[in-house]
């Protein structure tokens, strides 16, 4: 580690390209501190928005109309918004309605601060996206396979669950894998709200030691590295779910 610092403060010396990230223990903190934030981020959102899209899917289905009516409202106003004033909304508007602590010093300490914020909104934006994504994998599976399901003594709960999701995955798995990329991409509108993820640590960096174009080319690599990461685990888990001949 010594080499590099003492390699990136000679190229400073005489190239003046400062990449101060590399040999200032202060800036790698901070930039560490911002990438960890941002797997934060993708990691929670991509878990919850999951589940919102498998619920959701499920809940398309259902029974009621009042239920079916809430779940394509919820799909059309969040596919519908940017997600930038989807976390303005929830950050600025429903955390200033709501109850609120006190810190140390008397000041207002809200119950859900600004990551959990942009953790909840950009799940509710990747979510809507997935419920229809998981409803085209369901409508794809064969009614002659839920039927079947259906005569082996499966509940309509146990035949999704069971019989139907894991059909359903294989199929939507592509347009899936799109939409969660995507998603680590949107972490970066977290930044707004003062969410300490890399774009937000960079930022602060190229503010104080003014070496904007080399910071820029910092944040475009790790974003280049995040993504290609993402994507090799999402091709992994589409190969290992693969059936030969099915969705193909």
């Amino acid at each position: 580690m010594d080499v590099i610092a003492t390699w990136f403060k000679e190229l400073y010396e005489t190239t003046g390209l400062n990449f101060t990230v590399f040999y200032d223990p202060y800036d790698w903190n901070r930039y560490i501190h911002g990438v960890r934030m941002t797997v934060l981020l993708t990691v929670s959102t991509i878990m919850a928005s999951l589940l919102i899209g498998v619920v959701g899917a499920l809940l398309q289905s259902a029974p009621s109309r009042i239920v079916r009516g809430a779940v394509n409202g919820f799909v059309v106003l969040f596919r519908n918004t940017p997600p930038l004033v989807q976390i303005f909304f929830f950050y600025f508007g429903i955390g200033a309605i709501l109850p609120a602590g006190q810190d140390q010093f008397g000041l207002r300490q809200p119950f859900i601060d600004n990551v959990e914020w942009a953790i909840i909104a950009l799940s509710l934006f990747a979510g809507a996206f997935n419920v229809e994504i998981f409803r085209s994998g369901v409508e794809a599976v064969p009614k002659t396979t839920v039927e079947a399901a259906e005569a082996l003594g499966y509940t309509r709960l146990k035949a999704y669950i069971y019989v139907i999701l894991p059909l359903a995955l294989r199929v939507c798995l592509p347009a899936l894998n799109n939409n969660l990329v995507n998603l680590l991409k949107t972490t970066t509108l977290a930044y707004a709200i003062a969410v300490p993820e890399t774009l937000y640590a960079v930022k602060q960096i190229w503010s104080e030691s003014q070496n904007v174009f080399e910071m820029m080319l910092v944040l475009f690599v790790t974003y280049g590295l995040l993504v290609g990461i993402l994507v090799w685990i999402m091709h992994r888990w589409e190969k290992s779910l693969r059936i030969p001949g099915y969705g193909r």
